[in-house]
């Protein structure tokens, strides 16, 4: 994992949480910029799981367990995925809370993929 990434990622996680929580307590459907959003996370997601994949071929090996990495990023990759296709098919404002909810799990969960990468010795 590259460390000013993951907390990039961090960042706009808790941001896109709290917007489609904003949202979603204020009555409104999913709409294009909290799917967006999650969609925005899911795709940093993404790069992030290729940068982990290719990381230890260039010398950057995790200092914690792998296969917990490795489970946390699976799930990671899942949830936004999931909330959206929860979203489209429950067109409520729940929906959006839902996404909120994923984008905070996900900002919590690539912390702790940091944690077991680069902090974490076994």
């Amino acid at each position: 994992m590259i460390e000013w990434f993951s907390y990039a990622q961090i960042a706009v996680a808790v941001l896109a949480g709290v917007f489609c929580l904003v949202v979603g307590f204020s009555g409104r459907i999913p709409n294009d910029y909290t799917l967006g959003a999650t969609a925005l996370i899911e795709v940093l997601l993404v790069i992030q799981f290729v940068v982990a994949l290719l990381a230890p071929a260039f010398g950057n090996d995790a200092r914690g367990d792998v296969l917990e990495f490795y489970v946390y990023a699976v799930s990671a990759l899942l949830l936004p995925a999931a909330a959206v296709f929860w979203a489209l098919i429950d067109r409520t404002k729940w929906s959006t809370v839902i996404l909120g909810v994923a984008c905070l799990a996900i900002a919590v969960m690539v912390f702790r993929m940091n944690e077991i990468w680069l902090v974490q010795n076994v």
